[in-house]
């Protein structure tokens, strides 16, 4: 007798299938084309002023006018605002470990613990349970956003949103087929490119894991640090560069506060981690501005010599309450900072092998190598007969992340090869960019 290893019901992989395939009458694919904006919607100004609690004043300027440059940077920093909108659409009921923020730049290449240059999701601010459709639909829009800042014309932009969704379905399905070991380590390197039909970015993929190879610590310290001299030991030592207002010093309170804050980071590692952490030494902190949503965070960048000439740089970030948490109704978890880490450990094929988290001063933040090997693709830049591919291979990743935590065969069920998802996205994809466009305008107003 068969019997599960984990809990007390065993369910066969093609009852899984048919309990995904029931789901479609809850919520027929075609129920996805639906309105964009809810009608108790906060406009743009409101939400941009509610937003920035628990932000730093004096930082709010900087962020409006980082998300005031185009419809796509503004979407980029409203994440609640779309999650406004979606809260009480049509749901499959299927629940995932979101990304919460899978718009298009937040896709990213970065570097494995073996130095493998892979590509994912590479912001976990927004991460929390919830309706897979959401993530898809956020990536979805930000196609068609993107695709209009790069001057590509409308029947390009949706066909990179729909493709997209085919490609989410499409590696659904290859991945359910997959032994379970299997599809659980499929790594997102370069290989993803061919599987995810998106040939025409192998160029596109191979000029930003160059960039990537050579964004390290050591480049970091190069550029944003001078050598001085250490009066008490006598020693020759690295200190930030001022860049105000994007990289600033912090005075010696602050600089002893997130020092503290890394003693404990250091208990949240995995364990085989936690003596590699404690051997770096710390130099310098420093404050530094970042993103375009999180404009206004505390975040902090951290120096540390470790053997011999080697450096390490750390950011440590301040960990606000997903944006998608009120329209969910989850509850608040004990620490955002762990929420953030555990969900990017759930979702990425690798995590970084320093990623933590800690509270200073009775705030929450995450810590994380600054810069390990990071790269990216600009969806914004890229020509037409690539946005497409751009598409594919995002819908790829984003399919991949979610069946860490959702059975694909559920998920192959309630596609049951139907194409009528891909078109009902697209409709939508285009709506919400539209509304976005107008947000934006009223934004500027």
């Amino acid at each position: 007798m068969e019997r599960p290893l984990v809990g007390t019901e065993s369910v066969e992989p093609a009852e899984l299938y048919a309990r995904g395939k029931r789901l479609r009458d809850r919520a027929p694919v075609t129920a996805h084309d639906h309105e964009a904006a809810a009608r108790e919607r906060p406009g743009a100004k409101e939400y941009f002023a509610a937003s920035n609690a628990g932000r730093l004043p004096e930082l709010a300027e900087l962020r409006r006018e980082r998300m005031a440059a185009s419809p796509f940077t503004f979407f980029r920093g409203a994440a609640g605002l779309m999650a406004a909108d979606l809260a009480g659409t049509p749901s499959s009921g299927l629940a995932a470990q979101l990304c919460g923020d899978a718009h298009a730049a937040n896709f990213g290449l970065y570097g494995t613990p073996e130095g493998r240059i892979v590509m994912d999701i590479n912001d976990f601010d927004e991460t929390v349970a919830g309706p897979w459709e959401w993530d898809l639909k956020r990536l979805a829009a930000s196609l068609v956003l993107a695709g209009r800042e790069g001057g590509i014309g409308e029947p390009g932009c949706r066909e990179a949103a729909e493709d997209a969704v085919k490609s989410y379905r499409r590696t659904i399905r290859a991945l359910a087929e997959l032994p379970y070991l299997e599809s659980w380590n499929a790594l997102p390197d370069a290989s993803v490119l061919s599987k995810a039909r998106a040939d025409e970015l192998i160029d596109d993929f191979a000029d930003a894991e160059k960039k990537a190879r050579r964004n390290t610590s050591a480049k970091v310290v190069a550029r944003w640090t001078q050598q001085v001299d250490d009066h008490e030991t006598g020693l020759a030592r690295h200190r930030f560069v001022e860049d105000p207002p994007v990289l600033t010093h912090v005075d010696d309170a602050t600089a002893a506060a997130v020092a503290g804050g890394l003693v404990s980071y250091v208990d949240t590692l995995r364990e085989s981690r936690r003596t590699l952490a404690a051997r770096y030494r710390i130099a310098d902190v420093a404050f530094r501005v970042v993103g375009t949503g999180s404009v206004g965070l505390r975040s902090y960048v951290v120096l540390l010599h470790g053997n011999d000439e080697e450096d390490l740089v750390l950011q440590v970030k301040q960990a606000q309450p997903s944006a998608l948490a009120a329209h969910l109704g989850v509850p608040a978890p004990e620490h955002e900072g762990r929420r953030i880490v555990e969900g990017a450990r759930l979702v990425q094929a690798e995590s970084d092998i320093l990623l933590g988290w800690t509270s200073i001063d009775g705030v929450p933040f995450i810590v994380r190598q600054f810069r390990n090997l990071k790269g990216a693709i600009d969806p914004a830049a890229l020509r037409e007969n690539h946005l497409d591919d751009y598409g594919r291979l995002a819908g790829a990743l984003l399919a991949r992340a979610h069946t860490r935590s959702l059975h694909p065969q559920l998920l192959a069920g309630y596609f049951a090869d139907d194409e009528h998802l891909d078109e009902a996205i697209g409709a939508y994809a285009v709506r919400y960019a539209d509304r976005t466009e107008a947000d934006h305008a009223e934004f500027l107003g």
